[in-house]
């Protein structure tokens, strides 16, 4: 993957990722934590433009999908 479609990709969902951190951290509801923290993480580990788009979409809509409060 390019440098600059790295770098937009990771500053995108880094800022949405923070986004649902803070908001499941002050909620107290998991899946919106847990898909921020994932948010923030996987840009590092993923190389291919493709992959990387489709994660960060699931990672952004699982909140809305998955209803799981403890």
């Amino acid at each position: 993957m390019d440098f600059t479609q790295s770098l937009l990709i990771g500053f995108v969902t880094g800022i949405i990722g923070l986004a649902y951190f803070v908001y499941g951290k002050k909620q107290s509801r998991p899946v919106p934590l847990i898909a921020g923290i994932g948010l923030m993480v996987y840009p590092y580990f993923i190389d291919v433009l493709w992959l990387a788009l489709v994660v960060g979409v699931a990672l952004a809509v699982a909140p809305f999908v998955v209803k799981w409060d403890l």
